[in-house]
């Protein structure tokens, strides 16, 4: 599992997490979240996370929050 943080949420469903070290933020989508429900979320909280590859490119799965 990999560690980052909320940077941007949107009112979609989907959001952005912040990784230290990586320039571009990771894509994640609502259902790809565990133990925590979208609207819990807030910008800043840190979460634990996987990375898979999809025909749009890396994304983050099992988002949970830490």
């Amino acid at each position: 599992m990999q560690q980052g943080t909320i940077a941007r949420l949107t009112d979609k469903g989907y959001g952005f997490i912040s990784r230290e070290g990586e320039a571009k933020d990771l894509f994640f989508h609502a259902n790809e979240l565990r133990d925590v429900r979208y609207d819990e979320l807030k910008e800043g909280d840190s979460v634990s996370f996987e990375i898979a590859e999809s025909h749009k490119g890396m994304h983050a799965v099992n988002v949970s929050r830490v």
